[in-house]
């Protein structure tokens, strides 16, 4: 174990410990990530060792049984390995925790507000494969097709760390099906990840600087949604942030939900304002990753998914769309790591 968390163990001996609840919560916090980080660790040392005596018995003879089971074992490090190092390279600050998404379709009208909607299933069938719980504070529908806006809230184990990945300008290329003409059409549409911050950060929000509109939801919801003025849209007038949640049945819930998207939004522009100021000193050249097209998804005339930022790329578009984003993921993170 390592001193800082023998030094916390020690600490939650004392008797005083729980006295000021809010810090003791931070070191049983802190002890619990060292753990996590701690104990596989120990474990594919544990494996490692292992296989070093299997090896040893083997003694150069061949023995088929013996080397069936080195190659097996060679095969489970190499997950667990794979898995622990995704686990250190999810250690930001907002990582471990929750996240909110924006999708919002690009110019274009019907064909980018249905990539928008194709996006929001995309990352639901992903949600659902993560095993995240999420909902869906705001949903506007498309003139025609598709969506101009959905607001999405999603909890879990790391849902901020894996989905930061996601912020920036998708683009699609395909046959329309809105085009008589069957011609291909590009379309983009950009998603915005913020993490969920908790009541325990503050960010300071003037009333003054705020103005709150209520409004009539559309869309599904039965006819309380529709009947009253339960929608609310928060507009932030020194950052320009725009945000509006309608899903809830009350007007009440509604701002509540919108405060927080607000909240966390505001604390994603003033960190990123902060992370620029930090490289600009630097004097290196920072990405706006969430104004930058980060990804094609290629329909036709041949199917690929390519991350510009990575270089990562698949042909197998339909997995793709049916949530598999893990390898785009994976290696951002990776990518990440390399860039600092």
């Amino acid at each position: 174990m390592t001193k800082e968390a023998a030094g916390i163990e020690k600490k939650m001996q004392d008797p005083h410990f729980w006295d000021v609840r809010e810090t003791a919560e931070g070191f049983v916090s802190r002890l619990k990530h060292l753990k996590d980080v701690l104990n596989p660790f120990r474990e594919i040392a544990d494996g490692i060792r292992d296989l070093g005596e299997l090896v040893s018995l083997d003694g150069g003879t061949g023995d088929s049984s013996l080397i069936n089971d080195i190659i097996s074992e060679l095969d489970r490090i190499g997950v667990s390995l794979n898995g622990y190092e995704l686990k250190i390279l999810l250690s930001g600050d907002h990582d471990r925790g929750n996240a909110l998404m924006n999708i919002h379709p690009g110019a274009g009208g019907t064909e980018s507000q249905d990539w928008a909607e194709m996006l929001l299933r995309l990352y639901k069938r992903y949600f659902e494969r993560c095993g995240y719980e999420y909902r869906l504070l705001d949903l506007q529908p498309g003139d025609e097709a598709g969506i101009k806006n959905a607001t999405i809230e999603i909890h879990g184990e790391f849902a901020y760390g894996r989905l930061k990945s996601e912020g920036g300008i998708h683009r699609l290329v395909r046959i329309s099906p809105f085009d008589a003409g069957k011609r291909r059409h590009t379309s983009f549409a950009s998603v915005f990840i913020y993490p969920e911050i908790d009541d325990k950060i503050e960010v300071e929000i003037n009333s003054n600087d705020i103005r709150i509109d209520t409004y009539r939801a559309s869309g599904a919801g039965g006819q309380h949604v529709n009947k009253t003025s339960s929608a609310v849209r928060i507009t932030h007038f020194p950052t320009g942030i725009v945000v509006q949640c309608q899903n809830e049945r009350s007007q009440h819930r509604n701002r509540e939900m919108a405060m927080r998207v607000l909240r966390s939004r505001i604390y994603a522009k003033l960190f990123e304002e902060e992370e620029n100021r930090k490289a600009e000193i630097a004097g290196e050249k920072k990405d706006i990753s969430w104004g930058n097209q980060i990804r094609s998804y290629v329909f036709q005339p041949y199917t690929l998914v390519k991350d510009h930022r990575t270089g990562e790329q698949t042909g197998n578009i339909s997995a793709v769309m049916d949530g598999g984003i893990d390898g785009f993921i994976e290696a951002y993170l990776r990518w990440k790591e390399r860039k600092k």
